[in-house]
Formats: C-alpha cells, structure tokens, sequence
C-alpha cells in the first residue's frame, strides 16, 4: 500500500485499540474499498463486529479475511469467540484447535479452548487447556480463574482454592475471581471465609449480580435466611431474570417457613428457564414441607426427567415416597440415588432404613458394617434416628450426632441468651415438640403435663406438627400456661420467641425424630436446655445441657459417649400416664385374626426394628412350642409378605404368623393387646410405648438389653414395674426363657399376677411421683443455672407419695 494508507490503517488501529469503534470502522473500509483482499483490515472489521454484539456478521467477516490468509492463528482464535457466543460450541472449539495448530504457544487460544470445553461439560479436559495456557503465561489471572471454578466442579476443592488465590495475588481487583473463590470455600463448607470473598467481589462490582448471588448463598449457609433473601433481592434487581438467583430466594424462604413465597419464587424461576431442574428439585422439597406428598413426587419426577443424574432429587424422591407409605418405590428411588452419587450425606443410612421397614435384609449384615464403618471415620453417611435400630455402640451413636451436629445445625455465635437472671417466682419450662398430636410421645406424656405443680412451675407448649384436631391434641391445649402453634414460625422465630418468654428451662422432646427443629435450640434461647423422651440418645450438641435418663438406660461407664450431662431419674426415664384408658371390651381371638387355642407370642413394634437375629430366635420359638404363633403390627403392606417368605425360609409356615392391623383408638388397641400372653422385644431398638403399652394391658415384656439407650428402654420399665426377671443377659437365654414361660402356664400367670400387682402400686404407672422426680431434676438445674454454674451430672433421690 502507498505510504499515506499504511499510515491512514495505522491510526485505524490505534483507534481501535482506544476503543473508539466507530470512528475504525470507515477506514478499514478505506483501505478495503482500495485493496479488497487486504487481511488485517478484513480481520479487524470482523473484530469490530464481535465487539458490537454482531456475531454472525463477525464470524462472515473473518471468514472473508481466512479465505485470504488461513494461517493466521489470531483469526481462528476470534473466529471462535464469536462461534462460542453464538452457542456454536463444537465449531467454536474448531476454531480453537485450528488456532493452537498455527501456533502452539497460543495462551489466548488454549484459554478460550478451555472455557468452551466447560460448557460441553468437558471439565477435566478444559482444566488441561487452562493448564496449557498457563504454561505459556504463568501470572494469566483470567486462566488461573476460570481453571480453580473447574476444579471446583470436579470436587478438586483444595486445588481449586489454591488457583483462585494465585489469580487474586496477581489481581487482587479481580471481582469474578473472588466469587469464584467463595464457591470454592463454600464447597470446603468454610462459609465465614465466603461470605468474606463475595463482600470483596461486590465491593469491586457492586453491578455483578452472580457476586450477590453467591453472597445470598453463603448467608444462606451460615443461617441468616433473612439477609440472604436481601442478597438475593439485590441480584435480582440487577438481573430480573435471573432463575437462579430466583431459585436460591425460593430455598431461604423454604428455611423460614415461608412456603408460599418459596413456591412462587421457585415458579417464577421455571417460568423463565423452564428445564431448571434444581427449581423442580426445590419445589418439590417445599412441597413436601407442607405435606402435600404427591404434588412433591410429582416436582421430583421432573427434576429427574430432565437430569436423569440427579442424585439428591432421586434421594428427595425416595422421601416423598415414604410419607406416601410407598415403600417399595422408595427403597428404589434410594438405591438410584446410591448408584448415582453413593457418598451423598445419610443417603446409605435411609436406604437401609427403608428396606428395614419392608424387613428386605438382603445383605442386612454387610450394610450395617458399612454404616458402622462410615459413622466411625467421620462420613455423615445416616441421620443419628436411622443408626439406633442397627448394631452399634454408644461411642457410635456419639460419632453419628455430632457429625450430622457439625454439618447441618452447629451452635449459632450470636446465642439469644447471654447469661442473665430472670429470677422468676415460678420456673419456667417450655416443652417442644413436632408430636403434640395423636402421637405416642403425647400419650405417654400428657398425664405429666397435668400434674405439674402450677404453684413453683409454669409451663409453654411450642408446637411444631400440625393442628389436626383430636382428643388428646384437646386435652394437651388444656394442660399448659400457654400454648403456642409454631408450625409455620421460622427456627429463629421460634427462639426469639422463647428468649422474650424468658423461659428457664427448654426441653426437646423430639430429638432427631421427625419434626424435630434442632436450630431452635442451637440459638441457645434458654439458661438450660434438656434432651428428653422423644429421641433415645445423644444429641451430640455443646448446646444441650442434659439428657433425661436412669441408671439402666445409661450406666455409669457410658457416661462419656453423652455429649449432654446426664441427670438420673430414681425408678425408669419413661413417663407414663396413669389416665390411659383401655376398652372395657377385650375383642375375642377370632375377632383379632388369631387361632381360638395355642400360645400368642407378639411384638408390636416398627417392623424397621425387627432384625434377623432376633427374628431367627423367634422362629425358634414357634419350633419348639407346638400351636404357638408369633402376633405382629402389620405395620405396612410389604413387611408382612417378607416376613411369612423368612418364616418359610425357617421351617415355619406363614400362618404362623398373624398381623394386627392399625386401631383408630388407642384404647382398643390395648383391649386386644390383652389376647397376648407374652410381648417379645427386639434388640437394638427396644420396644419403647409399646412396652409400656403391653405392661399396662397386663402383658409380660420379655427383653435382653444391649449397650446402647435405645436397646435398654424395656429393661428399664421392666425394672421400675419389679419385673427384673424378664431382663436376660444373652440371646440364649432370651430364648430359653421364652419356652420356659410358654411351656409352664403356672409360672407364666405367677409372672402375670406380679405384673398385675406392680402396676397399680409400683412407680412404673405412677404419673404424679414421677412428676414430682422431673420437677425435682428441674429445680437442681434451675438452681444451678441460677448461680452460674456448668451443666453437672446428677442423680433425682426417690420421692414417696402416695398416687393422686
């Protein structure tokens, strides 16, 4: 070209490079009208294009100026920037690999390389394009990035952290960068360190919407749902279609209980990206919360239907399943999710826990192996609940809570009480619980509610389930101070709640049973805070005081494995109320699906507490005692075909085995409960009301305690109903008892005419004493508390009193 062109494309470039666009364009045009086939003005022009947002006419223009000159690697490299903005991922990635062939030592190329590999889901091969690109050109922050938010997809988490801050070192006002990192730290679960890295990502751009997004997420993780809602609110404003940010507003409304704007927010999400599949998967679980098991299932099953790999929704799915009773659905659902993502947390413990509910123990032994395994190297493999009905230890148990403590509900910082005295005339007890309601729990305790002295104790009921109206949910309205429906309260609702009530003491009556709301108590909203009767364990929490027990269910020597102080009551831990009522009429053996002659063995627990072992003395048992059968809760549809196929499998026919279905009224069930003549208790997780169930109906308990609370509960009303007899010290003689009694019908009534006597004058059933004992227990906590002492171990001495 003549001197006056060059120079003319030469101030082109510069402005170019200035950013001054327009004022390029008409010259490289200039230089083209005289040289048509001039490639760099062919190729800038395209460049110019891309920078406008003209992404096919860019790709057409440095196609023109590659038809010129192929061998230019810049050009391929351009080429598939605009191909990849196009959504052309594959043709982009073309471009790139032509552009790397050019010149090898292209860092820009192996980058951009690397990023469309990302969005093939190429992860693994787009972090050795990074890798590439950073062997050329060590301090590219944009490539160190991008390279540390892959390894983090590919749960490289360490890795991924270590990239990220060598990209801030180099940049330190690298905005993308810092969220990214807080991706990386949120996937470590070091959300404090998160929450820092998205302040420092909106502080540099304030406009990034993903930064407040990432922010709202890291609140979300750290339990402040009401300043992630304000994060999200702020992305949403900056980006109003933004169906992630919609879809994370959703989950902190979810966790406030706000269900409704949780669902709208989920709804809106879908409408604009209507194959949002964590949408569909959030939605379902909301749905879910609110009881509405089938609209869930159905919110599952299209998370599914667009990710098939979906491991957490096919896990949700199996959970919906249960609520709907569909077992065997549910135990598929679970076993999916295992193959898909095997290492999900309490997935391995709910997959076997369902097939204990269907007594499916294909491989019984090696699961509870496993589960054990996993418990004792820290994976949060099984909820604490799921672990009580397999062979474990206490130290097991222990391990198990506060790994799912640490994980899911950890002591908050900010505690709502902070040491102060309220000095109240009455002691202040709030009781807290999902299963105030037609519940066993409700039935066991209502008497108690009654009994409290209103004189030195006032008393606050804080429900969680549902208002379902009932007899006994009418009577426990009537046993308290105050009653609070808090069903749709939020957890820190709830807490600040009990804070402004200045309640004394807060006793968990759930535990890890459903409903259970374990963050109330992690706000630390009272002086003392009290594990009792729902759950048979530790809690695992620095923020639970104490535990409810008596010297049979924990012994002394397993003090150490109760994260909580243990206070011994003097007879059993258990309340009973004396006032349950039984129906007059005892229905006949015909009537109850059982043979007019023979023994009646029976257990009525859960079927997910009947395990092989013990089924395998039982069927023992019906071998030895001729005419004998073996009287079960039938529990669910699937139990009882298994059980008759592992009766058969014994040498014992099915018809062996009779089924008791589901009463309505509970006095009807202990009527027939009478027809039984001896109760036989599973191992590792005891018979618990129904035990008290058949000692009050007049049926003996036979039983062999393990080590753990939950497999002592039926020795420990056993002892407390003077029955000590029945408590045996090995499977062996479990059994050799059970024929004895059968077999020696004066023996097995003297153990009856015992019973009988003890119920009615022994501390078992005598709801006022054992009032007097838990208020007793009360007081020294109270006490202690008062005066500024730490939780302390101690023992209830026995109180005598004659019953009311």
């Amino acid at each position: 070209m003549p001197p006056a062109l060059v120079a003319r494309f030469g101030e082109a470039v510069a402005l170019h490079q200035g950013g001054r666009l327009t004022e390029a364009e008409p010259i490289y045009r200039q230089v083209l009208a005289a040289y048509p086939r001039h490639f760099d003005s062919l190729h800038l022009l395209g460049v110019i294009y891309y920078q406008r947002g003209e992404r096919e006419a860019a790709v057409q223009q440095i196609d023109a100026a590659l038809a010129v000159n192929p061998d230019v690697a810049a050009a391929h490299n351009n080429r598939g920037n605009a191909l990849k903005d196009l959504g052309l991922a594959n043709e982009a990635l073309a471009s790139y690999d032509r552009a790397i062939a050019l010149k090898a030592n292209y860092a820009e190329a192996h980058y951009n390389r690397g990023n469309v590999l990302r969005e093939l889901k190429r992860d693994p091969e787009a972090v050795e394009s990074y890798d590439r690109a950073l062997a050329v050109r060590p301090d590219y922050p944009e490539a160190l990035s991008n390279r540390g938010s892959v390894l983090k997809q590919l749960g490289r988490y360490h890795e991924g952290l270590a990239s990220l801050d060598r990209a801030i070192a180099l940049r330190s006002d690298y905005a993308e960068a810092w969220f990214n990192r807080a991706n990386a730290l949120a996937a470590l679960k070091r959300h404090d360190e998160a929450l820092a890295s998205c302040d420092k990502a909106v502080a540099l751009r304030p406009e990034l919407a993903e930064a407040h997004n990432n922010r709202g997420h890291a609140l979300e993780k750290l339990r402040r749902f009401e300043e992630a809602i304000e994060a999200y609110d702020r992305a949403l404003a900056l980006k109003p279609d933004y169906a992630d940010a919609l879809n994370n507003r959703g989950n902190a409304s979810k966790e406030l209980k706000r269900f409704d704007e949780a669902l709208a927010d989920y709804d809106r999400a879908l409408a604009l990206e209507p194959d949002h599949a964590d949408a569909f998967f959030n939605r379902g679980i909301a749905l879910a919360e609110l009881k509405r098991s089938e609209d869930a299932l159905a919110s599952f099953d299209r998370a599914i239907e667009i990710d098939p790999r979906h491991a957490e929704a096919h896990f949700n799915r199996g959970s919906a399943l249960l609520g709907l009773r569909r077992l065997e659905d549910a135990t598929e659902s679970f076993r999916r999710a295992l193959a898909l993502k095997p290492d999900q947390d309490h997935l391995k413990g709910i997959y076997l826990h369902a097939r204990m509910h269907l007594c499916d123990w294909r491989d019984f032994d090696v699961q509870c192996a496993e589960l054990n395994a996993d418990v004792a190297n820290g994976r949060a493999a099984t909820y604490p609940f799921q672990l009580l009905s397999c062979a474990s230890t206490p130290a097991a148990q222990l391990m198990c809570a506060r790994t799912f403590v640490v994980n899911k509900c950890p002591a908050f910082a900010d505690p709502l009480w902070r040491g102060e005295h309220y000095g109240h005339a009455r002691i202040r007890v709030a009781y807290l619980s999902a299963d105030l309601r037609d519940h066993p729990v409700a039935y066991l305790i209502a008497g108690m509610f009654e009994r409290h002295d209103r004189s030195r104790f006032e008393t606050v009921a804080i429900s969680f389930g549902d208002d379902k109206p009932s007899a006994i949910r009418d009577r426990l309205k009537g046993a308290f101070d105050r009653f609070v429906d808090a069903n749709k309260m939020s957890d820190r609702e709830v807490a600040k709640l009990m804070r402004e009530l200045e309640v004394d003491i807060a006793v968990d009556l759930n535990g890890f049973t459903d409903g259970s709301r374990p963050d109330v108590f992690a706000y630390k909203p009272a002086p003392v805070q009290v594990n009792y009767l729902g759950y048979a364990g530790t809690l695992g929490q620095d923020y639970c005081d104490y535990i409810i027990a008596d010297r049979f269910v924990i012994p002394e020597k397993s003090r150490a494995d109760y994260a909580e102080k243990v206070v011994y009551l003097p007879e059993s831990f258990m309340v009973n109320d004396i006032a349950r009522k039984i129906s007059a009429r005892t229905p006949s053996r015909a009537e109850a699906g059982l043979p007019e002659e023979g023994f009646v063995f029976c257990c009525f627990n859960n079927a997910y507490k009947i395990t092989p072992d013990v089924f395998e003395v039982w069927m023992r048992l019906l071998g030895q005692v001729e005419g004998s059968v073996l009287w079960l809760s039938a529990g669910n549809a699937h139990a009882p075909k298994n059980l008759c196929r592992e009766a058969q499998a014994r040498g014992i026919a099915a018809d062996r085995l009779a089924f008791a279905p589901r009463v309505p009224l509970n006095e009807d069930h202990l009527a027939r409960v009478r027809l039984a003549d001896l109760f036989l208790d599973t191992l590792y997780y005891n018979a618990h009301t129904t035990a008290a169930d058949a000692l009050w109906a007049g049926v003996p308990v036979l039983t062999r305690p393990g080590a753990t609370f939950a497999s002592r509960v039926a020795g420990s009303l056993l002892n407390a109903v003077g029955l000590p007899e029945l408590i045996t010290a090995s499977l062996a003689d479990y059994e050799a008892l059970a024929v004895a009694l059968a077999r020696d019908p004066q023996r097995l009534a003297a153990v009856r005419q015992k019973l009988a006597r003890n119920r009615d004058a022994g501390p078992l059933f005598d709801t006022g004493r054992f009032t007097r004992h838990i208020e007793a227990a009360y007081t020294t906590m109270w006490q202690r508390a008062e005066r500024g002492e730490r939780p302390q171990s101690f023992a209830v001495d026995p109180i005598k009193q004659a019953r009311p």
